[in-house]
This record gives structure tokens, C-alpha cells and sequence, in this order.
């Protein structure tokens, strides 16, 4: 990993609650749902385009995997498989049942 990229790492450490927050407004997550891999990538992808970031595919891999073991060692990701894992974050937490949005 070059600097750039562990400076990103440093950046998706550093900034982790505010980019779940961020996926929030983009993606449907809620506590207990379902969190895919391709919408972690995307998410990353577009909050790293919004600070000015822009990173290449294998870089975007890199940094996808780091995002999802951070948010499994702060047990935020529970791991079902290596491309989907349960959202443990009961600040996301569904008030009234039924459609959220």
C-alpha cells in the first residue's frame, strides 16, 4: 500500500461513524439489515469523490476491505459472508414498522 493510500486508510479510520452516517443517506441500512459489499464499495467510493478523493478500482478495493474490518473489529459489521454481513448499530434503529423512507 502506497502512502496515499494509507493516508486514505487513516482518513476511513478517523472518520468511520461519519461515513456510516453518510451510507445512511444513501443506502437503505438500518439496525439489523442486511449490508452488502457492493454498497459499502459505493459508499466509499462516493464520500471519498465528495472530500475531493478520487481513487483507482484496485485502490477502492483496498480501502473497502479496510472499511469493513474496521466496522467488524468495532463489531458494527457482523460478518455472514465475505461479501455480506448484519448492521449491529442500534443508533440506525427503525422507530415505527413499515416502510422507513
Amino acid at each position: 500500500m502506497n502512502t496515499k493510500s494509507l493516508s486514505i486508510n487513516k482518513i476511513l479510520e478517523d472518520d468511520f461513524f461519519e461515513i456510516l452516517n453518510y451510507f445512511k443517506t444513501q443506502f437503505p441500512i438500518f439496525h439489523n439489515s442486511n449490508v452488502f459489499y457492493r454498497d459499502v464499495q459505493n459508499g466509499v467510493k462516493n464520500y471519498l469523490w465528495r472530500k475531493n478523493i478520487i481513487v483507482n478500482n484496485k485502490q477502492l478495493e483496498d480501502l473497502t476491505g479496510s472499511y469493513c474490518k474496521i466496522a467488524e473489529d468495532k463489531n458494527i459489521f457482523k460478518k455472514i459472508s465475505d461479501n455480506n454481513w448484519t448492521l449491529n448499530y442500534p443508533e440506525f434503529k427503525t422507530v415505527t414498522p413499515g416502510d422507513p423512507l
